[in-house]
């Protein structure tokens, strides 16, 4: 490696890259950008104030969008992915698929495509 290259895993953006979150923004991906605090936290398996604190730093990064309003006298949370969450998502997905890849390379008598879960089989059989 060219010593003014950096290492693969620099790119990760931290904000994303901590597994709670990772799982928040996993789920409103798959969820078309929105859920219900109830929803993200069966889905992500979080405690109320782990998946508020969690929330609160997607939040003020721009990530997500939290709005609170009432169901009648029911109070209702709806957790959605911002335009630019979304994006610098993306970008953290991609660089942690170069960072897999690197690693995957790195290790002897692997081939690029054939995933973990594939390998766990083979050496099960």
């Amino acid at each position: 490696m060219n010593p003014t290259e950096r290492f693969p895993h620099e790119t990760l953006e931290r904000l994303f890259h901590e597994p709670a979150r990772l799982a928040i923004m996993s789920a409103l991906c798959a969820a078309d950008g929105a859920l219900t605090f109830n929803e993200l936290r069966g889905q992500c398996d979080l405690t109320d104030g782990n998946l508020s604190r969690h929330l609160k730093a997607l939040q003020e990064a721009g990530a997500v969008t939290v709005t609170k309003r009432f169901v009648g006298v029911r109070p209702r949370t709806t957790v959605r992915l911002s335009e630019t969450g979304l994006a610098r998502f993306g970008d953290y997905l991609t660089a942690l698929e170069d960072v897999l890849l690197a690693a995957r390379r790195a290790v002897p008598g692997r081939r690029a495509g054939r995933g973990v879960v594939g390998a766990r089989r083979a050496e099960t059989r």
